[in-house]
């Protein structure tokens, strides 16, 4: 049989090299990309926020460089995706730095997806959104991958069947990683004030059945009231919407109600003062038109002072 002219190359190439040399040629190499040629990973669930943190990265760069090479997948274009590395190449561009070292690294978009999220479950500092969605998209991944993955059991943890690996990679229970999957239900809104910590997490589980409008109420019962559910609140809430009787006017009910510990605050029941406004205001518009009525107020209140 004759062999073709590139099988011929090969061979004699393999004539002229130890096997040393040809492994040599199969490693992963450190580059050094441009930073315009990198792009951040599509839908990056970790946030390179502004901070303590973030500015320790940037100094650490400025005195010693990129000592850990970040890891990225080729794109089309001679450009990069970057995997795991966002934050040094955050801390490249404030710097001005044209250049970081990068191992380039051909993986599928579920490869790339894992990478992803197992690079960056190792920080300090990781708020619940994050973890949230850092979760759902490498278990997604996984099932994609033909392993089993149950993001339908119960909050009890009942049918689970899988989750095992991202457990032991991350150090959270299966069932306390299908709960933060829950808080991607939620509102940006509510889960912004999850990440604040102005919701605890318990509550935000148990609110995050509440259909979306039912937690747009919520959250406009939660700025009139001045407050946040608590974790026996919460399961009422999510107990009456599954019933499907969870109305405005219960929302408003459980939210105004007194908790232990609670400041005292001054307090209107919401038929005290809707007739002074259109049907169609919420909470939250009738709580703005009464502060600025109150401004008003009060500048007259000035004004008739220093009239005297």
């Amino acid at each position: 049989m004759i062999k073709s002219s590139a099988t011929l190359l090969t061979s004699v190439e393999d004539l002229f090299t130890t096997q040393e040399e040809r492994d040599d040629r199969e490693l992963e190499r450190v580059q050094n990309i441009a930073v315009s040629d990198l792009r951040p990973f599509k839908n990056h669930p970790f946030k390179v926020i502004k901070g303590e943190e973030m500015e320790k990265m940037i100094e650490s760069v400025r005195q010693f460089g990129v000592i850990t090479p970040a890891v990225a997948r080729p794109l089309s274009g001679s450009k990069y995706e970057i995997v795991s590395g966002h934050r040094r190449l955050e801390a490249c561009r404030k710097l001005g730095i044209e250049t970081m070292p990068v191992v380039v690294r051909e993986m599928t978009d579920d490869e790339a997806i894992i990478a992803m999220v197992d690079a960056n479950l190792q920080r300090e500092i990781i708020l619940p959104s994050e973890k949230a969605f850092a979760y759902k998209m490498k278990l997604e991944a996984l099932n994609r991958q033909g392993k089993r993955t149950d993001l339908t059991f119960s909050q009890l943890g009942k049918k689970l069947n899988s989750y095992e690996e991202t457990a032991e990679q991350s150090g959270d229970s299966r069932n306390q990683i299908h709960r933060y999957i829950r808080l991607t239900n939620l509102t940006p809104e509510l889960l912004e004030m999850v990440d604040e910590g102005k919701i605890a997490f318990s509550p935000a589980v148990e609110i995050s059945f509440l259909t979306e409008n039912e937690q747009r109420l919520l959250l406009d019962a939660m700025d009139m009231n001045n407050c946040t559910p608590s974790h026996a609140q919460s399961i009422r809430l999510k107990k009456l919407s599954q019933e499907g009787s969870l109305t405005d006017e219960m929302i408003e009910n459980i939210m105004s109600e007194e908790k232990p510990n609670q400041k005292e605050n001054i307090k209107f029941k919401r038929e005290d003062f809707k007739k002074f406004f259109p049907p169609s205001y919420t909470d939250k518009q009738m709580k703005a038109d009464i502060l600025k009525g109150l401004e008003l107020l009060q500048r007259q209140r000035e004004r008739n002072r220093d009239a005297r």
